[in-house]
């Protein structure tokens, strides 16, 4: 016999810790039971939210978000992303500043506003036990935390995904109120202008009207209304001043890839995987892990996620659409990276969010008798997680990128020439440098000749413009009257400026996040000697 939502919140409890939460007529107590969730969620994401220094992805997103309304549309066509995140960052910049806590703020805040809205999807596809033990699961669920203090816009993509999720869900069973479609409509479009990745969740959700649409139901099957249709067709059509830029972008894939912005991600094989899903819970690829353990955990989750959906009896299959948003854009993700590599862990973060709503709902569904079981799952999940969130957090704050811009920022004189030899330095140099340096970015050419100067897609559409001012092809070539020199470059060997004009000699160095900036006196000029060559 189906049970329904009702009659699942009259059974008794697998977890008895979480009982008293489905008291209906306790009070306005029980009834903002989900306010704590929401303040932890909170407390995570803005806990340690300016120890990291800005890195290069989130610099090219302040680079971006500087430009006039015109010319951002321009580049960010030019860009592997579409514009309506960097248009609300340059908003929220001009309203609160452009301070670190402030950046990361307009990502911290959706990140919290994400465990609200999956909270209120899990309501409303099972009981408020399983709301509860969700908006835990949600709330310490590292991937989200890590982009919810990333000044770039996956968490609030996952406002957008699981929000137009929600409405989905509403408009399922009540399909004559139209108005569900038009909130989807919105968000879908949203999301579609904020992450190309969006196209997953279409796909999701196809997917779900068409297994709904297998099972004997009265009326027209719902993938076939036409209001369905409709609010799809009103997603291409909003999509529409977007697309040629988007068919620009695929016809020049392959310049994206001599620029370093696409293709960079290594090849997948079959441990990529497992690995994946330890990063989503643990932030950590696993590889080193004792084999039993590092495939055990990965298939356990998935288990519990086929099995769940598998035995899902309830009308609307709650269990499967969640084991579809979860599951089908990580193996689709995967299928494709077997050609060209973009099994990256950001892209699936949204898709991630899946995974504890249905960890939550697997527990809520265990009958009394399997509630130790229960209670070892949620346990094993929350201790993973707890891992996850101490990897998140374990930042030197001593060893950070900021520390050589300082360094070059304290001891820079008029005059003095700053190199870069590397575009993602470059991207997160220019948010901390406070010099009146003309910033330069290394690109000297290959042994055969081959340049190496960016183009204009991608990161390169950023300083293309000024490259003529910008781009450095030889040390040899910096201007005749030039005393002293910062060259700014990895620490790891070889050097990146390897092999140094002829009677330059370094005077101070600082390392700091992987980066390396070291002040050079050039000796081998006209009396009188700089400082630094006597």
């Amino acid at each position: 016999m189906r049970r329904s939502v009702v009659e699942q919140d009259e059974k008794v409890s697998a977890l008895p810790v979480f009982q008293r939460l489905m008291w209906e007529d306790a009070g306005w107590i029980s009834r903002l039971w989900w306010v704590p969730i929401l303040a932890l969620a909170m407390a995570l994401r803005f806990y340690k939210l300016t120890s990291a220094a800005i890195w290069g992805d989130e610099g090219s997103s302040l680079l971006l978000s500087e430009y006039a309304a015109s010319d951002l549309w321009y580049h960010a066509a030019h860009d592997v992303h579409p514009p309506l995140y960097f248009f609300l960052l340059r908003g929220w910049i001009e309203l609160f500043g452009d301070s670190i806590w402030s950046i990361r703020g307009m990502s911290a805040i959706p990140g919290v506003v994400v465990v609200g809205v999956g909270i209120w999807l899990t309501r409303q596809l099972s009981t408020r036990r399983a709301a509860v033990l969700a908006g835990i699961l949600l709330a310490l669920l590292p991937t989200a935390v890590r982009y919810s203090q990333e000044v770039r816009m996956y968490s609030l993509l996952g406002v957008w995904l699981l929000g137009a999720t929600l409405a989905l869900v509403y408009w399922v069973r009540q399909p004559a109120r139209t108005r569900y479609l038009a909130v989807y409509a919105l968000l879908m479009s949203a999301g579609f202008y904020t992450h190309y990745f969006t196209a997953l969740c279409v796909l999701v959700h196809w997917a779900y009207l068409g297994l709904l649409s297998t099972r004997r139901a009265s009326g027209p099957r719902l993938i076939t209304r036409p209001a369905w249709w409709v609010a799809n067709a009103v997603i291409v059509l909003v999509y529409l001043p977007w697309l040629p830029n988007l068919l620009d972008l695929v016809r020049h894939v392959e310049q994206l890839k001599v620029g370093g912005d696409i293709g960079w991600e290594a090849p997948v094989d079959l441990f990529s995987l497992p690995s994946m899903i330890w990063q989503l819970v643990v932030q950590d690829e696993g590889v080193g892990f004792w084999p039993p353990l590092f495939w055990g955990f990965p298939l356990l989750l998935i288990a519990v996620v086929s099995v769940t959906a598998w035995r899902d009896r309830e009308r609307y299959r709650p269990a499967s659409l969640l084991a579809l948003f979860f599951l089908l854009p990580l193996m689709l993700v995967y299928g494709v990276s077997l050609i060209s590599p973009v099994f990256i862990e950001r892209y699936l973060t949204v898709y991630a969010l899946g995974l504890p709503i249905l960890v939550a709902l697997a527990i809520d569904r265990l009958p009394t008798r399997l509630s130790l079981l229960g209670g070892a799952l949620f346990v094993l999940f929350v201790g993973a997680e707890l891992v996850g969130l101490k990897n998140n957090f374990t930042v030197d704050e001593q060893d950070q990128f900021n520390m050589p811009v300082e360094f070059v920022n304290r001891n820079y004189r008029e005059g003095d020439r700053i190199v870069l030899s590397d575009m993602m330095w470059y991207l997160s140099y220019v948010y901390y440098d406070q010099t009146d340096a003309q910033l330069q970015l290394y690109t000297p050419p290959k042994p055969d000749g081959t340049p190496t100067r960016p183009n204009a897609y991608g990161f390169g559409t950023l300083v293309d413009q000024d490259g003529g001012r910008i781009y450095l092809d030889r040390l040899s070539a910096l201007p005749a009257d030039t005393r002293r020199v910062w060259l700014i470059s990895s620490t790891e060997a070889p050097d990146d400026f390897a092999p140094l004009p002829e009677g330059w000699r370094e005077l101070s160095r600082q390392d700091g996040g992987g980066a390396r900036a070291r002040l050079f006196v050039v000796c081998n000029m006209p009396q009188p000697l700089p400082e630094g060559c006597r």
